[in-house]
Protein backbone atom coordinates (compact mmCIF):
# COMPACT_ATOMS: atom_id res chain seq x y z
CA UNK A 1 0.00 0.00 0.00
CA UNK A 2 1.34 3.55 -0.74
CA UNK A 3 1.57 6.35 1.69
CA UNK A 4 -1.37 8.42 0.22
CA UNK A 5 -3.57 5.28 0.74
CA UNK A 6 -3.06 4.94 4.42
CA UNK A 7 -6.20 4.71 6.39
CA UNK A 8 -6.38 6.95 9.05
CA UNK A 9 -8.96 4.74 11.18
CA UNK A 10 -5.45 2.35 11.73
CA UNK A 11 -3.90 4.67 13.61
CA UNK A 12 -6.50 4.70 16.36
CA UNK A 13 -6.17 3.85 20.02
CA UNK A 14 -8.41 4.48 22.97
CA UNK A 15 -6.96 7.66 24.99
CA UNK A 16 -9.21 7.93 28.79
CA UNK A 17 -9.92 11.24 29.44
CA UNK A 18 -7.87 10.74 32.49
CA UNK A 19 -4.57 10.12 31.02
CA UNK A 20 -4.58 13.88 29.38
CA UNK A 21 -2.04 15.75 31.66
CA UNK A 22 -4.49 18.88 31.64
CA UNK A 23 -1.48 20.98 33.61
CA UNK A 24 2.31 20.82 33.66
CA UNK A 25 3.95 19.03 36.25
CA UNK A 26 5.23 21.32 39.25
CA UNK A 27 9.15 20.45 37.49
CA UNK A 28 9.41 20.28 33.81
CA UNK A 29 11.81 18.12 33.99
CA UNK A 30 10.71 15.30 36.51
CA UNK A 31 8.15 13.92 33.57
CA UNK A 32 8.86 10.51 32.39
CA UNK A 33 10.86 10.02 29.90
CA UNK A 34 9.86 6.12 27.80
CA UNK A 35 13.26 5.09 25.74
CA UNK A 36 12.72 3.12 22.90
CA UNK A 37 15.66 1.87 21.19
CA UNK A 38 16.87 -1.58 19.30
CA UNK A 39 12.72 -2.19 19.72
CA UNK A 40 13.63 -2.65 23.27
CA UNK A 41 11.00 -0.11 25.78
CA UNK A 42 12.21 1.30 29.22
CA UNK A 43 11.26 4.34 30.97
CA UNK A 44 12.74 6.57 33.38
CA UNK A 45 12.96 10.32 34.44
CA UNK A 46 13.62 13.07 32.02
CA UNK A 47 16.41 14.82 33.67
CA UNK A 48 18.42 11.45 32.50
CA UNK A 49 17.95 11.89 29.25
CA UNK A 50 21.47 12.68 28.49
CA UNK A 51 22.74 9.21 29.44
CA UNK A 52 20.89 7.73 26.37
CA UNK A 53 22.17 10.06 23.63
CA UNK A 54 25.39 10.00 21.90
CA UNK A 55 28.37 11.92 23.18
CA UNK A 56 29.01 14.59 21.04
CA UNK A 57 25.71 14.25 18.96
CA UNK A 58 24.30 17.14 17.31
CA UNK A 59 20.52 18.27 19.04
CA UNK A 60 18.12 20.63 17.54
CA UNK A 61 14.92 22.87 19.17
CA UNK A 62 12.60 25.17 17.68
CA UNK A 63 13.24 28.11 19.35
CA UNK A 64 9.68 29.75 17.87
CA UNK A 65 7.83 31.43 21.06
CA UNK A 66 3.92 31.13 21.48
CA UNK A 67 1.56 34.18 20.89
CA UNK A 68 -1.40 35.56 22.56
CA UNK A 69 -3.25 34.84 19.40
CA UNK A 70 -6.96 34.89 21.02
CA UNK A 71 -8.44 38.40 20.79
CA UNK A 72 -12.08 38.30 22.05
CA UNK A 73 -14.44 41.70 21.30
CA UNK A 74 -18.31 41.97 21.99
CA UNK A 75 -20.74 43.27 19.11
CA UNK A 76 -22.90 45.80 20.61
CA UNK A 77 -26.00 43.50 20.53
CA UNK A 78 -23.84 41.47 23.38
CA UNK A 79 -22.43 38.59 21.06
CA UNK A 80 -18.65 37.49 21.95
CA UNK A 81 -16.35 36.93 18.88
CA UNK A 82 -13.37 35.31 18.66
CA UNK A 83 -10.76 36.12 16.65
CA UNK A 84 -8.02 33.71 16.42
CA UNK A 85 -4.80 34.80 14.54
CA UNK A 86 -3.14 32.29 12.48
CA UNK A 87 -0.61 33.32 9.84
CA UNK A 88 0.21 36.76 9.17
CA UNK A 89 -1.43 38.87 5.81
CA UNK A 90 -0.37 41.88 5.63
CA UNK A 91 2.86 42.17 6.19
CA UNK A 92 3.37 38.44 5.75
CA UNK A 93 6.61 38.21 7.53
CA UNK A 94 6.18 37.93 11.19
CA UNK A 95 8.64 39.69 12.64
CA UNK A 96 7.56 42.65 10.57
CA UNK A 97 4.02 42.42 11.43
CA UNK A 98 5.05 42.75 15.00
CA UNK A 99 6.84 45.53 14.69
CA UNK A 100 3.41 47.37 12.86
CA UNK A 101 1.71 50.82 14.88
CA UNK A 102 -1.27 51.30 12.80
CA UNK A 103 -2.33 48.12 10.84
CA UNK A 104 -2.07 44.60 9.95
CA UNK A 105 -4.04 41.80 8.15
CA UNK A 106 -3.88 37.86 9.59
CA UNK A 107 -5.53 35.07 8.34
CA UNK A 108 -7.94 33.93 11.32
CA UNK A 109 -10.10 31.68 12.67
CA UNK A 110 -13.45 33.24 13.77
CA UNK A 111 -15.62 31.91 16.75
CA UNK A 112 -19.24 32.62 16.87
CA UNK A 113 -18.75 33.27 13.10
CA UNK A 114 -22.42 33.25 12.31
CA UNK A 115 -22.97 36.56 14.47
CA UNK A 116 -20.76 38.74 12.57
CA UNK A 117 -22.27 39.15 9.37
CA UNK A 118 -21.24 42.45 8.73
CA UNK A 119 -19.57 45.60 10.10
CA UNK A 120 -16.71 46.36 12.78
CA UNK A 121 -16.11 45.41 15.46
CA UNK A 122 -14.03 48.06 18.50
CA UNK A 123 -12.61 47.32 21.58
CA UNK A 124 -11.30 50.07 23.63
CA UNK A 125 -7.83 48.76 25.60
CA UNK A 126 -4.92 50.30 27.74
CA UNK A 127 -1.50 49.28 26.30
CA UNK A 128 1.46 50.39 28.34
CA UNK A 129 -0.41 53.21 29.88
CA UNK A 130 -1.97 54.14 26.38
CA UNK A 131 -5.08 54.61 25.71
CA UNK A 132 -5.52 52.60 22.53
CA UNK A 133 -9.12 51.81 20.65
CA UNK A 134 -8.50 48.65 18.47
CA UNK A 135 -10.79 48.21 15.15
CA UNK A 136 -11.15 44.55 13.47
CA UNK A 137 -12.82 44.28 9.91
CA UNK A 138 -13.59 40.86 8.50
CA UNK A 139 -11.89 40.71 4.71
CA UNK A 140 -12.54 37.63 2.39
CA UNK A 141 -12.43 33.91 3.67
CA UNK A 142 -9.68 31.68 2.19
CA UNK A 143 -10.99 28.19 2.99
CA UNK A 144 -11.89 27.97 6.39
CA UNK A 145 -9.97 30.88 7.32
CA UNK A 146 -11.18 34.47 7.16
CA UNK A 147 -8.47 37.48 6.27
CA UNK A 148 -9.21 39.90 9.41
CA UNK A 149 -7.70 43.59 9.02
CA UNK A 150 -7.23 45.03 12.32
CA UNK A 151 -6.25 48.74 12.77
CA UNK A 152 -5.71 50.71 16.31
CA UNK A 153 -5.43 55.00 16.95
CA UNK A 154 -2.14 54.90 18.49
CA UNK A 155 1.16 55.06 16.63
CA UNK A 156 3.23 54.61 19.76
CA UNK A 157 1.90 51.38 20.09
CA UNK A 158 3.49 47.93 18.32
CA UNK A 159 1.12 44.78 17.35
CA UNK A 160 3.09 43.26 19.33
CA UNK A 161 2.20 45.49 22.45
CA UNK A 162 -1.39 44.65 21.69
CA UNK A 163 -1.07 40.65 21.46
CA UNK A 164 0.54 40.81 25.03
CA UNK A 165 -1.89 43.68 26.53
CA UNK A 166 -5.32 41.68 24.78
CA UNK A 167 -4.43 38.33 23.76
CA UNK A 168 -4.80 35.19 25.17
CA UNK A 169 -2.47 32.41 25.23
CA UNK A 170 -4.46 29.53 23.03
CA UNK A 171 -3.69 26.33 24.85
CA UNK A 172 -5.03 23.33 22.99
CA UNK A 173 -8.56 22.69 22.52
CA UNK A 174 -8.57 18.96 23.95
CA UNK A 175 -7.64 20.41 27.57
CA UNK A 176 -11.03 21.52 27.90
CA UNK A 177 -10.26 24.09 29.98
CA UNK A 178 -10.12 28.06 29.71
CA UNK A 179 -6.46 29.63 29.66
CA UNK A 180 -4.91 30.15 33.20
CA UNK A 181 -1.88 32.98 34.07
CA UNK A 182 -0.13 29.71 34.92
CA UNK A 183 -0.18 28.99 31.18
CA UNK A 184 1.96 31.79 30.10
CA UNK A 185 5.03 30.77 31.46
CA UNK A 186 4.28 26.60 31.47
CA UNK A 187 3.31 27.02 28.15
CA UNK A 188 6.72 28.12 26.61
CA UNK A 189 9.59 26.58 26.45
CA UNK A 190 12.34 27.93 28.50
CA UNK A 191 14.42 28.73 25.37
CA UNK A 192 11.36 30.41 23.09
CA UNK A 193 12.50 33.28 21.60
CA UNK A 194 11.05 34.24 17.57
CA UNK A 195 7.28 35.18 18.37
CA UNK A 196 5.09 33.45 15.67
CA UNK A 197 3.36 29.93 17.14
CA UNK A 198 -0.48 29.63 18.27
CA UNK A 199 0.53 26.37 19.27
CA UNK A 200 3.46 25.29 21.23
CA UNK A 201 6.33 22.74 20.67
CA UNK A 202 5.96 20.88 23.43
CA UNK A 203 8.61 17.93 23.32
CA UNK A 204 10.66 21.06 24.36
CA UNK A 205 8.62 21.71 27.74
CA UNK A 206 10.59 19.28 29.67
CA UNK A 207 13.84 20.88 29.17
CA UNK A 208 15.62 23.25 31.88
CA UNK A 209 18.60 24.77 32.88
CA UNK A 210 19.80 21.97 34.57
CA UNK A 211 19.27 19.42 31.68
CA UNK A 212 20.80 21.86 29.46
CA UNK A 213 23.81 21.17 31.92
CA UNK A 214 23.87 17.69 31.43
CA UNK A 215 23.93 18.10 27.89
CA UNK A 216 27.03 20.61 27.56
CA UNK A 217 28.56 18.39 29.92
CA UNK A 218 28.48 15.16 27.74
CA UNK A 219 29.52 17.29 24.79
CA UNK A 220 26.43 17.59 23.08
CA UNK A 221 26.12 20.54 20.92
CA UNK A 222 22.74 22.44 20.90
CA UNK A 223 21.43 24.19 18.20
CA UNK A 224 18.21 25.99 17.24
CA UNK A 225 16.08 26.96 14.34
CA UNK A 226 12.38 28.16 13.99
CA UNK A 227 9.33 26.63 12.66
CA UNK A 228 5.77 28.39 13.91
CA UNK A 229 3.03 26.35 14.79
CA UNK A 230 -0.14 26.44 13.41
CA UNK A 231 -3.49 25.78 14.43
CA UNK A 232 -3.49 22.68 12.15
CA UNK A 233 -1.24 21.19 13.87
CA UNK A 234 -4.43 19.89 16.35
CA UNK A 235 -6.38 19.45 12.74
CA UNK A 236 -7.73 15.35 12.62
CA UNK A 237 -7.19 13.45 9.63
CA UNK A 238 -11.13 13.07 8.43
CA UNK A 239 -10.55 11.56 5.49
CA UNK A 240 -10.40 7.88 5.42
CA UNK A 241 -6.99 8.08 3.30
CA UNK A 242 -4.58 10.46 4.70
CA UNK A 243 -4.41 11.08 0.33
CA UNK A 244 -7.36 13.54 1.46
CA UNK A 245 -6.15 15.41 4.12
CA UNK A 246 -4.21 18.33 3.32
CA UNK A 247 -1.85 19.42 5.95
CA UNK A 248 -1.03 22.81 7.03
CA UNK A 249 1.41 24.96 5.55
CA UNK A 250 4.30 26.66 8.45
CA UNK A 251 6.85 29.49 8.22
CA UNK A 252 9.87 27.76 8.87
CA UNK A 253 13.62 29.99 9.29
CA UNK A 254 17.15 28.15 9.73
CA UNK A 255 20.16 30.32 10.24
CA UNK A 256 23.94 29.36 8.07
CA UNK A 257 25.05 28.21 11.64
CA UNK A 258 22.65 25.50 12.32
CA UNK A 259 23.29 24.14 8.56
CA UNK A 260 26.75 24.31 9.32
CA UNK A 261 26.96 22.55 12.34
CA UNK A 262 24.51 19.65 10.54
CA UNK A 263 26.87 19.32 7.87
CA UNK A 264 30.07 19.10 10.87
CA UNK A 265 27.67 16.18 11.79
CA UNK A 266 27.75 14.39 8.46
CA UNK A 267 23.87 15.80 8.10
CA UNK A 268 22.44 13.48 10.91
CA UNK A 269 20.57 15.13 14.25
CA UNK A 270 18.46 14.52 17.27
CA UNK A 271 15.07 16.33 16.82
CA UNK A 272 13.51 17.81 19.79
CA UNK A 273 9.87 17.81 18.89
CA UNK A 274 7.82 16.80 15.58
CA UNK A 275 8.43 20.66 14.97
CA UNK A 276 12.00 20.03 14.26
CA UNK A 277 11.45 17.18 12.66
CA UNK A 278 9.60 18.48 9.83
CA UNK A 279 11.85 21.42 9.76
CA UNK A 280 15.18 19.03 9.37
CA UNK A 281 13.55 16.68 6.85
CA UNK A 282 12.47 19.93 4.57
CA UNK A 283 15.64 21.00 4.57
CA UNK A 284 16.75 17.81 2.28
CA UNK A 285 14.28 18.22 0.15
CA UNK A 286 14.95 22.17 -0.28
CA UNK A 287 18.96 21.30 -0.81
CA UNK A 288 17.60 19.02 -3.47
CA UNK A 289 15.91 21.43 -5.35
CA UNK A 290 18.35 23.71 -6.06
CA UNK A 291 20.68 20.65 -6.57
CA UNK A 292 18.52 20.48 -9.54
CA UNK A 293 18.24 24.30 -10.59
CA UNK A 294 21.11 26.48 -8.52
CA UNK A 295 18.58 29.75 -9.65
CA UNK A 296 15.40 28.67 -7.72
CA UNK A 297 13.80 31.32 -6.24
CA UNK A 298 11.84 31.19 -2.94
CA UNK A 299 8.53 30.31 -4.33
CA UNK A 300 10.49 27.08 -5.33
CA UNK A 301 11.76 26.29 -2.33
CA UNK A 302 8.49 25.68 -0.56
CA UNK A 303 7.99 21.76 0.13
CA UNK A 304 4.72 20.34 -1.08
CA UNK A 305 2.88 18.00 0.80
CA UNK A 306 3.55 14.67 -1.48
CA UNK A 307 7.44 16.10 -2.51
CA UNK A 308 9.48 13.53 -0.38
CA UNK A 309 7.74 11.06 -1.83
CA UNK A 310 8.24 12.11 -5.31
CA UNK A 311 11.38 12.85 -5.42
CA UNK A 312 14.36 10.85 -6.40
CA UNK A 313 17.09 10.49 -4.02
CA UNK A 314 20.44 11.47 -5.88
CA UNK A 315 22.01 13.29 -3.00
CA UNK A 316 23.18 12.44 0.26
CA UNK A 317 21.52 14.63 3.59
CA UNK A 318 25.37 16.33 3.77
CA UNK A 319 24.98 17.31 0.05
CA UNK A 320 21.36 18.80 0.15
CA UNK A 321 22.67 20.69 3.23
CA UNK A 322 26.00 22.14 1.22
CA UNK A 323 23.22 23.42 -1.42
CA UNK A 324 21.75 25.52 0.48
CA UNK A 325 24.80 27.20 2.18
CA UNK A 326 26.00 28.05 -1.63
CA UNK A 327 22.16 29.50 -1.87
CA UNK A 328 22.77 32.01 0.75
CA UNK A 329 26.34 32.69 -0.06
CA UNK A 330 24.91 33.51 -3.28
CA UNK A 331 22.50 35.72 -1.91
CA UNK A 332 24.71 36.91 0.40
CA UNK A 333 21.71 36.04 3.56
CA UNK A 334 22.27 34.57 6.32
CA UNK A 335 19.10 32.86 7.14
CA UNK A 336 17.06 30.27 4.81
CA UNK A 337 12.97 31.81 5.30
CA UNK A 338 10.56 29.29 3.59
CA UNK A 339 7.76 27.16 4.43
CA UNK A 340 6.83 23.52 4.44
CA UNK A 341 4.04 21.26 4.14
CA UNK A 342 5.32 18.54 4.25
CA UNK A 343 3.59 15.22 5.41
CA UNK A 344 5.32 12.45 7.24
CA UNK A 345 3.54 9.43 7.22
CA UNK A 346 4.43 5.55 6.69
CA UNK A 347 7.07 4.95 3.44
CA UNK A 348 8.89 7.94 4.58
CA UNK A 349 12.76 7.39 4.76
CA UNK A 350 14.43 9.54 7.03
CA UNK A 351 17.06 11.99 5.92
CA UNK A 352 18.68 13.94 8.65
CA UNK A 353 16.48 12.92 11.89
CA UNK A 354 18.37 9.70 13.89
CA UNK A 355 16.38 10.36 16.99
CA UNK A 356 13.47 12.28 18.71
CA UNK A 357 12.27 13.34 21.60
CA UNK A 358 8.63 13.85 21.49
CA UNK A 359 5.61 13.86 23.20
CA UNK A 360 2.48 11.44 23.38
CA UNK A 361 -0.07 12.45 20.24
CA UNK A 362 -3.47 12.19 19.80
CA UNK A 363 -5.17 9.23 18.10
CA UNK A 364 -5.79 9.62 14.15
CA UNK A 365 -3.64 12.54 13.54
CA UNK A 366 -0.63 13.47 10.75
CA UNK A 367 1.94 13.41 14.33
CA UNK A 368 1.37 10.00 15.28
CA UNK A 369 1.97 9.01 11.77
CA UNK A 370 5.12 10.79 11.58
CA UNK A 371 6.18 8.91 14.99
CA UNK A 372 5.02 5.74 13.01
CA UNK A 373 7.04 6.19 10.24
CA UNK A 374 10.03 6.76 12.19
CA UNK A 375 9.49 3.54 14.76
CA UNK A 376 8.65 1.41 11.62
CA UNK A 377 5.08 0.85 12.78
CA UNK A 378 6.01 -0.27 16.37
CA UNK A 379 3.70 2.91 17.02
CA UNK A 380 1.07 0.76 18.83
CA UNK A 381 3.40 -1.29 21.32
CA UNK A 382 4.81 1.83 22.86
CA UNK A 383 1.59 3.52 23.57
CA UNK A 384 0.38 0.33 25.00
CA UNK A 385 3.42 0.41 26.89
CA UNK A 386 3.23 4.14 28.32
CA UNK A 387 -0.87 3.91 28.69
CA UNK A 388 -0.15 0.97 30.94
CA UNK A 389 2.37 2.37 33.07
CA UNK A 390 0.87 5.47 33.79
CA UNK A 391 2.33 7.92 31.37
CA UNK A 392 1.12 11.17 30.99
CA UNK A 393 -0.60 11.87 27.02
CA UNK A 394 -0.72 15.01 24.93
CA UNK A 395 0.45 18.83 25.05
CA UNK A 396 1.70 18.94 28.67
CA UNK A 397 2.18 15.34 29.51
CA UNK A 398 5.24 12.85 29.64
CA UNK A 399 7.77 12.54 27.06
CA UNK A 400 9.98 9.73 25.12
CA UNK A 401 13.18 9.53 23.29
CA UNK A 402 13.17 7.42 19.69
CA UNK A 403 15.52 5.85 18.05
CA UNK A 404 14.90 5.14 14.33
CA UNK A 405 15.20 1.40 13.89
Amino acid sequence: MTTKHIRISEYSYALPDECIAKFPLQERDRSKLLVYQHGEIAEDEFTSLFHYLPADSLMIFNNTKVIQARLHFRKETGARIEIFCLEPASPNDYALNFQQTTHVAWLCMIGNLKKWKEGSLHKKLTVKGKSVILTATRGENQGTSHRVDLSWDNPEVTFADILEAFGELPIPPYLNRETQDSDKETYQTVYSKIKGSVAAPTAGLHFTPHVFDTLKEKGIVCEELTLHVGAGTFKPVKSEEIEGHEMHTEYISVSRSTLEKLIAHQGEAIAVGTTSVRTLESLYYIGATLYNDPDAGEKDLYVQQWQPYETPERITATEALKQIVAHLDRHRIDTLHTRTQIIIAPGYRFKIVKAMVTNFHQPQSTLLLLVSAFVKGDWRRIYDYALSHGFRFLSYGDSSLLFTV
